[in-house]
């Protein structure tokens, strides 16, 4: 391991650092004994800022460091640096990317586009169905998703692109030593049989801290093509991610099954203020300007509807699932592919 890499696994364990704050201390610390020899002040005239944080003895820090490096040659976990070719160059768009990213499993082709599906931890059965049935859909296609492995929305995201065969990409808000919450360890065992990976810019042994997880949400939007928020209240974590998505240049939509009532009041909220409706893969592929989108989409099995709602909406849903119909606001419209009307 080259010495900036082992120094850089020390700088990101200094947990009161900002994503570009530890790009700074590395470029100002070129070696580990310089690291070392660092104290407060060093770091404050450093950062130009003020330290309140308790700060670890450097040296602390760096035999932290060397288990780190010790568990990557033992197999325990990878990470890639900002500088290393297999660095997700999407992450380097970003205003804050982060230093180091651990993972377990297989990392995708990341010129490959990937589907964000994010949203509440106490979805509605309809929008944690839709959730499952987005990500089942797009793996069909052989697209990646990634979310965040919380309950709820984030969870039934990664199991529909299990189910489907795919292969989807968690990140998380602590050390991927640890998969977090238990709720969703299997969906994370899963996943990384299935060829997916876990993320995180937090190094091995970080807990699942309350202050991660806004951070954690800038890579799953920033890691994207287009971010589909599924279903959040007004105060969900969810809508931190969309606003990293704009920031970002990333396109964002709203699933239509979870814009209804308290739970989606967030999601009401965005296509208030200009985000886009959809109700499923083929809608984004069209966004994408995919000219001939599949006739044919598999889906997971769906609960029956309830009788009051007539073949009629059955019908509906058959031809929009087939890429004939699309549905906007509530309307039915025809799809023309190739010139002709379906």
């Amino acid at each position: 391991m080259a010495p900036n890499e082992q120094l850089a696994l020390a700088i990101n364990r200094v947990a009161f650092l900002r994503p570009l704050e530890r790009f700074r201390l590395l470029a100002q610390c070129p070696s580990a004994d310089s690291f070392a020899r660092l104290c407060r002040d060093d770091i404050e005239r450093i950062l130009q800022r003020r330290v309140d944080d308790p700060l670890l003895p450097p040296e602390r820090i760096l035999q932290a460091a060397e288990r780190d490096r010790k568990g990557l040659t033992r197999g325990q976990f990878q990470c890639t640096f900002y500088w290393n070719s297999g660095y997700p160059p999407q992450l380097r768009e970003i205003y804050d990317p982060p230093l180091v990213l651990y993972h377990r499993g297989e990392l995708p082709d990341w010129g490959d586009p990937l589907v964000a599906i994010v949203g509440t931890r106490h979805p509605t059965g309809e929008a944690r169905e839709m959730s499952r049935t987005l990500a089942f859909e797009l793996a069909g296609l052989g697209l990646m998703t990634v979310s965040g492995m919380a309950r709820g929305i984030d969870a039934e995201a990664h199991r529909g692109s299990c189910d489907a065969g795919g292969r989807t990409v968690a990140v998380l808000g602590n050390g991927v030593d640890l998969l977090f919450p238990r709720s969703s360890a299997g969906v994370g065992r899963s996943l990384l049989a299935a060829g997916g990976a876990v993320l995180s810019e937090y190094p091995p042994g970080e807990p699942p801290l309350a202050r991660n997880f806004p951070a954690r949400n800038r890579i799953i939007s920033g890691l994207a093509r287009t971010i589909v928020i599924v279903q959040a209240p007004l105060r969900s974590g969810a809508l931190i991610t969309a606003d990293y998505a704009l920031e970002q240049g990333r396109d964002l939509f709203v699933h239509r099954a979870g814009v209804r009532g308290e739970r989606g009041a967030g999601s009401r909220r965005l296509v208030e203020q200009g985000a886009e409706l959809i109700g499923g893969a083929l809608d984004i592929l069209v966004r994408w300007g995919w000219t001939a989108p599949p006739q044919e989409l598999r889906s997971p099995q769906r609960r029956q509807a309830p009788p009051d709602t007539g073949e009629q909406l059955a019908g509906a849903l058959e031809a929009e699932l087939a890429g004939r119909i699309v549905c906007r606001a509530g309307r039915i419209f025809e799809r023309e592919l190739d010139g002709k009307q379906q």
